[in-house]
């Protein structure tokens, strides 16, 4: 994808076909508000807060009108082509738009300041399509253009403030289907609401936060309400399913980053000035100020964080996403993970790496191997510094594990022989199990390394749990190396369906289930065993994953041993949240715990991922 072209923007480049192939599947099937059998019929000398209606879904969808007027206040020249125009003179309702979008496909001909007068059909796109469950984005597609006059004022800018946006999230869905599809906009009550009441009209904010940091899309996200749920570095905390966040916006430019870069912003960093432009909606965000003008962005310093050095009885555990890691990625990137693992996660004892990936990456030819990719870590690690690292794994089935295809990524363990021994325990196959056994009150591992329950359909197409049996100082100290299924499925924050369809849980309970009765198993023969179970958990602290990670309080979540403005390992749309956890039997005491944030705050990031540190006395 050229970097000229936002992500959000850029993925809708066959959005002509798609429009129609999504309007005519809905209005066959009745899926949008307002659908009729007259979707043919005219509609002339209507406004466009006629249009837009009160509700998330134009009465006139699938209508000819004729006539539209207003200034054109924003041209999109590249991805999903078009321009938005806004009435000068609104009909005083809160609850309906006085802008929308004019889908073009090619690039348009307007300029801002331009009044304009349409012809064209009344569509409502839902990006990503009806499956997603995104609400939808209320447009004129097919337009025919008559600019009547130019070099007009622009009509003046909506402010969107801590003040203006309700601190209620969203409506509850209707009881039928749980869409709030149908549901009259209440925009003083509810922020979602707020938001598509100014769906396509001219928006502003003043100085705000930067909450989510630039990404490769040349987008970023900022709060509006500086007191919202702030983290202890400049973020916003989503620390429960109420807790959405109602002032995180996405900006984009409407200026192509071939005229003018994208600026580069860390959270914390402020984002001053005056931003203002149209308000769009996409599929990777929702509601986001696409700015005509683009405010300026000052960095206030943001450093990557460096966990406490362990003392010498103390064990030091981590667990750190590499974000599919291979040979053939640059030097330089082994040499930063590598930099990050000795200076600032200080060489812990143990640490489990997820997204490992087999000796030639995606390339699927049935390799499955991956010494090579750990070997180049390993000796990029003694070239910062840090210790002659030993590592143990299984390798899985080849395209059984989930991610890249052909990538097989795993989880390995390496840990510093000279503080901490592994107790290797037969050699086992990837479709092995490896089981509890235990002799006056002392667990072990039948299998060490070994997975846990590889056949159990939990694990389908998923990377199956990694258990390995170590000593430190004499005592027998058991780590458990995760990755569960991804959220890849789940309707976004912004879906038309209140609360939003978490599909993927369902997997990651099962696979909960099974970490949490292995580790009964383990505290059935030895009370007070130090179990530790690691990784990328792909969910929060207070999911129904997590929960039944502990059931019976087999199992506590360390991350909850920090302060709620401390607690999370990914920024996922302005949402500071956790995703990587540590989690602690009984018998691990007084514990330090540290979430080390090298990664998700910045632009520049070696991995999506902040690692996690946990240090304890066994």
């Amino acid at each position: 994808m050229p970097s000229s072209i936002p992500r959000s923007a850029g993925r809708t480049v066959a959005r002509s076909a798609a429009v129609s192939a999504v309007v005519a599947a809905a209005l066959a099937a009745g899926l949008l508000a307002g659908s009729t059998n007259a979707a043919a019929d005219d509609a002339a000398g209507v406004r466009i807060h006629d249009i837009q209606g009160t509700t998330r879904v134009s009465p006139l969808v699938g209508k000819q009108v004729t006539g539209v007027t207003g200034i054109v206040t924003g041209v999109r020249t590249y991805g999903s082509r078009g321009f938005w125009i806004q009435d000068p003179e609104g009909d005083a309702n809160p609850a309906t738009s006085e802008g929308l979008f004019v889908f073009t496909s090619s690039v348009p001909t307007v300029a801002v300041g331009d009044a304009v007068s349409l012809n064209g059909t009344v569509t409502e796109y839902v990006p990503g399509g009806l499956n997603s469950g995104n609400q939808s984005l209320t447009q004129i597609s097919k337009p025919v253009i008559t600019v009547v006059s130019k070099g007009n004022a622009v009509p003046a800018p909506v402010t969107i403030s801590s003040w203006s946006v309700p601190d209620e999230y969203a409506p509850e869905g209707d009881a039928a289907a749980g869409s709030i599809n149908g549901l009259t906009l209440d925009p003083e009550t509810y922020a979602l609401d707020y938001y598509e009441s100014l769906e396509g009209t001219n928006v502003r904010i003043d100085s705000s936060r930067v909450v989510g940091a630039t990404d490769p899309y040349s987008e970023l996200w900022v709060t509006v309400k500086p007191w919202e749920n702030p983290t202890s570095r400049g973020g916003t905390v989503y620390g429960s399913y109420e807790s959405q966040n109602t002032g995180r916006l996405q900006i984009q430019s409407l200026t192509p980053t071939a005229q003018q870069p994208f600026p580069k912003a860390n959270v914390g960093d402020r984002l001053t000035g005056t931003t203002e432009g149209p308000l769009d909606f996409n599929q990777f965000g929702g509601y986001t100020l696409t700015a005509r003008t683009l405010g300026t962005v000052v960095d206030r310093g943001l450093e990557r964080e460096s966990t406490d050095k362990q003392h010498k009885n103390e064990l030091a555990v981590a667990t750190y996403n590499v974000e599919n890691l291979d040979p053939s990625d640059p030097q330089e990137k082994f040499d930063a993970l590598a930099k990050a693992v000795v200076d600032n996660l200080a060489s812990p004892d143990i640490l489990a790496l997820e997204e490992i990936q087999d000796n030639n990456g995606a390339k699927n030819d049935g390799t499955v191997a991956a010494d090579q990719t750990v070997k180049k870590f390993t000796d990029a690690i003694v070239a910062a510094g840090g210790p002659a690292y030993e590592w143990r794994s299984v390798d899985p089935e080849n395209n059984k594990d989930g991610g890249e295809p052909g990538g097989n990524i795993r989880q390995v363990f390496l840990f510093n022989p000279e503080r901490v021994s592994f107790t290797d325990r037969a050699a086992t196959e990837p479709t092995s199990a490896t089981a509890v056994t235990g002799h006056k009150g002392h667990a072990a591992l039948t299998v060490s390394p070994g997975r846990i329950d590889p056949a159990n359909s939990a694990w389908e197409s998923s990377r199956k749990p990694l258990a390995g049996e170590f000593v430190f100082r004499g005592r027998t100290v058991f780590v458990i190396a995760n990755h569960f299924g991804s959220k890849g499925g789940d309707e976004s924050l912004v879906s038309h369906h209140q609360p939003p369809v978490r599909s993927s849980e369902a997997k990651r309970l099962l696979q909960a289930q099974s970490v949490n009765g292995f580790v009964k198993q383990l505290l059935a023969v030895e009370k007070q065993a130090d179990v530790l179970v690691v990784g990328d958990i792909n969910d929060f602290e207070f999911s129904g994953t997590t929960k039944a990670l502990t059931e019976g309080g087999a199992l506590y979540p360390a991350v909850k041993s920090l302060p709620r403005g401390e607690r999370y390992s990914y920024v996922f749309q302005g949402n500071s949240q956790v995703l990587d956890q540590i989690l602690t039997s009984p018998g691990v005491h007084h514990f330090e715990y540290d979430s080390v944030h090298i990664n998700a705050e910045f632009a520049d990031q070696d991995s999506d991922h902040d690692p996690q540190v946990l240090r304890f006395r066994p």
